[in-house]
Protein backbone atom coordinates (compact mmCIF):
# COMPACT_ATOMS: atom_id res chain seq x y z
CA UNK A 1 0.00 0.00 0.00
CA UNK A 2 1.62 3.80 -1.09
CA UNK A 3 2.61 5.68 2.00
CA UNK A 4 2.86 9.50 0.71
CA UNK A 5 4.25 11.97 3.30
CA UNK A 6 3.03 9.90 6.26
CA UNK A 7 -0.81 10.06 4.94
CA UNK A 8 -2.05 6.57 4.03
CA UNK A 9 -3.35 6.48 0.26
CA UNK A 10 -5.98 3.92 -0.62
CA UNK A 11 -5.08 0.47 -1.85
CA UNK A 12 -5.27 0.95 -5.88
CA UNK A 13 -6.78 -2.15 -8.12
CA UNK A 14 -6.47 -2.31 -11.61
CA UNK A 15 -9.02 -4.44 -13.06
CA UNK A 16 -8.50 -6.01 -16.68
CA UNK A 17 -11.94 -7.32 -17.77
CA UNK A 18 -13.05 -7.22 -21.89
CA UNK A 19 -16.63 -7.16 -20.68
CA UNK A 20 -17.92 -2.93 -20.21
CA UNK A 21 -20.61 -4.04 -17.73
CA UNK A 22 -18.89 -6.28 -15.26
CA UNK A 23 -15.65 -3.66 -15.30
CA UNK A 24 -18.24 -1.29 -14.34
CA UNK A 25 -19.63 -3.34 -11.84
CA UNK A 26 -16.14 -4.39 -10.32
CA UNK A 27 -14.73 -0.56 -10.55
CA UNK A 28 -17.85 0.43 -8.15
CA UNK A 29 -17.69 -2.45 -5.86
CA UNK A 30 -14.03 -1.14 -5.48
CA UNK A 31 -14.84 2.43 -5.39
CA UNK A 32 -17.44 1.78 -2.60
CA UNK A 33 -15.30 -0.08 -0.33
CA UNK A 34 -12.50 2.19 0.24
CA UNK A 35 -10.21 1.28 -2.90
CA UNK A 36 -9.10 3.24 -5.73
CA UNK A 37 -9.86 1.71 -9.02
CA UNK A 38 -9.88 1.96 -12.74
CA UNK A 39 -10.18 -0.56 -15.60
CA UNK A 40 -8.42 -1.66 -19.00
CA UNK A 41 -10.18 -4.01 -21.66
CA UNK A 42 -6.90 -5.55 -22.47
CA UNK A 43 -3.53 -6.00 -22.31
CA UNK A 44 -2.46 -2.76 -24.02
CA UNK A 45 -4.93 -0.38 -21.89
CA UNK A 46 -3.01 -2.38 -18.88
CA UNK A 47 0.26 -1.12 -19.72
CA UNK A 48 -0.50 2.41 -21.13
CA UNK A 49 -2.14 2.27 -17.05
CA UNK A 50 1.05 0.48 -15.70
CA UNK A 51 3.47 3.01 -17.56
CA UNK A 52 1.22 6.31 -16.13
CA UNK A 53 0.82 4.89 -12.20
CA UNK A 54 1.72 2.40 -9.42
CA UNK A 55 -1.12 -0.65 -8.61
CA UNK A 56 -1.15 -2.53 -5.44
CA UNK A 57 -3.06 -5.09 -7.27
CA UNK A 58 -4.60 -6.36 -10.49
CA UNK A 59 -7.66 -8.60 -11.16
CA UNK A 60 -6.96 -10.17 -14.33
CA UNK A 61 -9.75 -11.90 -16.18
CA UNK A 62 -8.30 -15.24 -18.05
CA UNK A 63 -10.66 -14.85 -21.58
CA UNK A 64 -9.18 -11.06 -23.28
CA UNK A 65 -9.10 -10.23 -26.69
CA UNK A 66 -5.88 -10.40 -28.47
CA UNK A 67 -3.29 -11.55 -25.30
CA UNK A 68 -4.99 -13.77 -23.01
CA UNK A 69 -5.42 -13.20 -18.96
CA UNK A 70 -2.57 -16.05 -18.77
CA UNK A 71 0.00 -14.77 -20.48
CA UNK A 72 -0.49 -11.14 -18.94
CA UNK A 73 -0.57 -13.19 -15.74
CA UNK A 74 3.20 -14.69 -17.10
CA UNK A 75 4.62 -11.59 -18.54
CA UNK A 76 3.48 -9.67 -15.29
CA UNK A 77 5.00 -11.78 -13.06
CA UNK A 78 8.35 -11.80 -15.00
CA UNK A 79 8.48 -8.13 -14.31
CA UNK A 80 7.19 -6.92 -11.64
CA UNK A 81 6.15 -8.07 -7.86
CA UNK A 82 2.72 -6.90 -7.98
CA UNK A 83 0.31 -8.99 -6.55
CA UNK A 84 -2.48 -10.67 -8.90
CA UNK A 85 -6.03 -12.27 -8.81
CA UNK A 86 -7.46 -13.62 -11.77
CA UNK A 87 -11.25 -13.83 -12.58
CA UNK A 88 -12.45 -16.10 -15.02
CA UNK A 89 -15.72 -17.72 -15.88
CA UNK A 90 -13.61 -20.65 -17.08
CA UNK A 91 -14.16 -23.05 -13.62
CA UNK A 92 -12.33 -26.25 -14.87
CA UNK A 93 -9.51 -26.72 -12.21
CA UNK A 94 -6.82 -27.80 -14.18
CA UNK A 95 -7.44 -23.40 -15.76
CA UNK A 96 -7.38 -22.31 -12.31
CA UNK A 97 -4.18 -24.56 -11.21
CA UNK A 98 -2.86 -23.08 -14.29
CA UNK A 99 -3.15 -19.61 -13.40
CA UNK A 100 -1.44 -20.06 -10.03
CA UNK A 101 1.15 -21.67 -11.44
CA UNK A 102 1.73 -18.82 -13.81
CA UNK A 103 2.21 -16.50 -10.64
CA UNK A 104 -1.21 -15.40 -9.94
CA UNK A 105 -1.53 -14.81 -5.99
CA UNK A 106 -5.60 -15.95 -6.02
CA UNK A 107 -8.41 -17.68 -8.18
CA UNK A 108 -12.01 -16.56 -8.70
CA UNK A 109 -14.22 -17.73 -10.85
CA UNK A 110 -17.48 -16.45 -12.42
CA UNK A 111 -20.30 -16.05 -11.30
CA UNK A 112 -18.63 -14.84 -8.01
CA UNK A 113 -19.98 -13.35 -4.60
CA UNK A 114 -18.95 -9.98 -4.39
CA UNK A 115 -17.91 -10.29 -0.66
CA UNK A 116 -15.96 -13.40 -1.10
CA UNK A 117 -14.06 -11.66 -4.03
CA UNK A 118 -13.50 -8.59 -1.26
CA UNK A 119 -12.26 -11.01 1.35
CA UNK A 120 -10.07 -12.65 -0.90
CA UNK A 121 -8.70 -8.62 -2.64
CA UNK A 122 -8.38 -7.40 1.48
CA UNK A 123 -6.37 -10.82 2.03
CA UNK A 124 -3.79 -10.45 -0.26
CA UNK A 125 -3.53 -6.30 0.19
CA UNK A 126 -3.06 -6.96 4.12
CA UNK A 127 -0.25 -9.58 3.44
CA UNK A 128 1.37 -7.39 1.00
CA UNK A 129 0.92 -4.72 3.56
CA UNK A 130 2.38 -6.15 6.75
CA UNK A 131 4.89 -7.74 4.59
CA UNK A 132 6.36 -4.16 3.66
CA UNK A 133 5.51 -2.42 7.20
CA UNK A 134 7.43 -5.52 8.85
CA UNK A 135 9.90 -4.47 11.30
CA UNK A 136 13.77 -5.97 11.26
CA UNK A 137 12.71 -8.46 14.23
CA UNK A 138 13.94 -11.25 11.79
CA UNK A 139 17.16 -12.33 10.19
CA UNK A 140 17.77 -13.62 6.64
CA UNK A 141 18.21 -17.70 6.34
CA UNK A 142 20.47 -19.46 4.11
CA UNK A 143 20.36 -22.64 2.63
CA UNK A 144 22.57 -24.26 0.00
CA UNK A 145 23.68 -20.84 -0.80
CA UNK A 146 20.62 -19.47 -1.15
CA UNK A 147 19.45 -16.30 0.84
CA UNK A 148 16.07 -15.39 1.96
CA UNK A 149 15.44 -11.76 3.54
CA UNK A 150 11.95 -11.54 5.74
CA UNK A 151 12.45 -8.08 6.27
CA UNK A 152 13.23 -6.68 2.35
CA UNK A 153 11.63 -9.78 1.08
CA UNK A 154 14.21 -10.84 -1.33
CA UNK A 155 15.56 -14.05 -2.45
CA UNK A 156 19.01 -13.76 -3.45
CA UNK A 157 20.48 -17.13 -5.20
CA UNK A 158 24.16 -18.51 -4.57
CA UNK A 159 25.72 -15.37 -7.28
CA UNK A 160 23.53 -12.99 -5.03
CA UNK A 161 21.22 -12.34 -8.19
CA UNK A 162 17.99 -11.56 -7.01
CA UNK A 163 14.77 -14.15 -7.72
CA UNK A 164 11.46 -12.53 -8.42
CA UNK A 165 8.62 -14.48 -6.22
CA UNK A 166 5.22 -13.79 -5.55
CA UNK A 167 3.83 -12.75 -1.83
CA UNK A 168 2.14 -16.02 -1.65
CA UNK A 169 5.33 -17.87 -2.92
CA UNK A 170 7.75 -15.71 -0.60
CA UNK A 171 5.71 -16.83 2.35
CA UNK A 172 5.69 -20.11 1.40
CA UNK A 173 9.41 -20.56 1.30
CA UNK A 174 9.92 -18.75 4.01
CA UNK A 175 7.37 -20.93 6.34
CA UNK A 176 9.64 -23.97 4.83
CA UNK A 177 13.05 -22.12 5.50
CA UNK A 178 11.43 -21.42 9.40
CA UNK A 179 10.48 -24.99 9.51
CA UNK A 180 13.54 -27.07 8.24
CA UNK A 181 13.02 -31.02 8.75
CA UNK A 182 9.49 -30.98 9.55
CA UNK A 183 6.87 -32.67 7.26
CA UNK A 184 3.97 -29.83 7.26
CA UNK A 185 0.62 -30.28 5.84
CA UNK A 186 -1.29 -28.49 3.46
CA UNK A 187 -3.49 -27.34 6.12
CA UNK A 188 -1.15 -25.90 8.06
CA UNK A 189 0.85 -24.22 5.10
CA UNK A 190 -2.58 -22.36 4.30
CA UNK A 191 -2.41 -21.40 7.75
CA UNK A 192 1.19 -20.03 8.25
CA UNK A 193 0.88 -18.26 4.85
CA UNK A 194 -2.63 -17.12 5.08
CA UNK A 195 -3.16 -16.81 9.04
CA UNK A 196 -6.96 -17.53 8.53
CA UNK A 197 -8.02 -15.21 6.44
CA UNK A 198 -9.91 -16.09 3.40
CA UNK A 199 -6.92 -17.75 0.35
CA UNK A 200 -7.04 -19.53 -2.03
CA UNK A 201 -7.96 -23.50 -1.90
CA UNK A 202 -5.62 -26.07 -0.31
CA UNK A 203 -4.78 -26.90 -3.35
CA UNK A 204 -3.21 -23.56 -4.56
CA UNK A 205 -0.17 -25.02 -2.12
CA UNK A 206 0.75 -27.42 -4.79
CA UNK A 207 0.73 -24.99 -7.27
CA UNK A 208 2.90 -22.61 -5.38
CA UNK A 209 5.26 -25.61 -4.76
CA UNK A 210 5.46 -26.59 -8.15
CA UNK A 211 6.39 -22.56 -8.97
CA UNK A 212 8.91 -22.69 -5.81
CA UNK A 213 10.58 -25.68 -7.01
CA UNK A 214 11.19 -24.21 -11.10
CA UNK A 215 13.32 -21.53 -8.87
CA UNK A 216 15.17 -22.99 -6.80
CA UNK A 217 15.64 -26.74 -7.43
CA UNK A 218 18.60 -27.76 -9.61
CA UNK A 219 16.56 -31.18 -10.67
CA UNK A 220 12.71 -31.14 -10.94
CA UNK A 221 12.47 -34.95 -11.36
CA UNK A 222 14.29 -35.19 -8.41
CA UNK A 223 13.30 -31.97 -5.83
CA UNK A 224 16.69 -31.89 -3.32
CA UNK A 225 15.08 -28.90 -1.13
CA UNK A 226 11.04 -29.40 -1.02
CA UNK A 227 9.88 -33.00 -0.85
CA UNK A 228 6.66 -34.46 -1.38
CA UNK A 229 5.45 -36.82 1.86
CA UNK A 230 2.97 -39.09 0.41
CA UNK A 231 -0.56 -38.89 2.16
CA UNK A 232 1.32 -35.99 4.54
CA UNK A 233 2.62 -32.63 2.78
CA UNK A 234 5.68 -31.50 2.15
CA UNK A 235 9.21 -31.71 4.06
CA UNK A 236 11.70 -28.94 3.45
CA UNK A 237 15.19 -30.72 3.35
CA UNK A 238 17.50 -28.15 3.44
CA UNK A 239 19.88 -27.62 6.36
CA UNK A 240 18.59 -23.76 7.13
CA UNK A 241 20.92 -21.30 8.96
CA UNK A 242 20.73 -17.74 10.23
CA UNK A 243 22.65 -14.95 8.94
CA UNK A 244 25.47 -13.60 10.92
Amino acid sequence: MAITEGLAVLPSILIVEDDADIAGMLVELMRGNGFEAFSAANGVEMDRLLARRGFDLVVLDAMLPGEDGFSICMRLRASRPIPILMLTARREEVDRILGLELGADDYVTKPFNSRELLARIKSILRRASLSQRREDVCVPLTFAGWRIDPNSRQLFDADGDEVSMTTAEFDLLWAFCCNPNKVLTREQLLSMTHAGSAGPIERSIDAHVSRIRQKIEPNLKDPAFIKTVRLGGYLFAAAVERQP
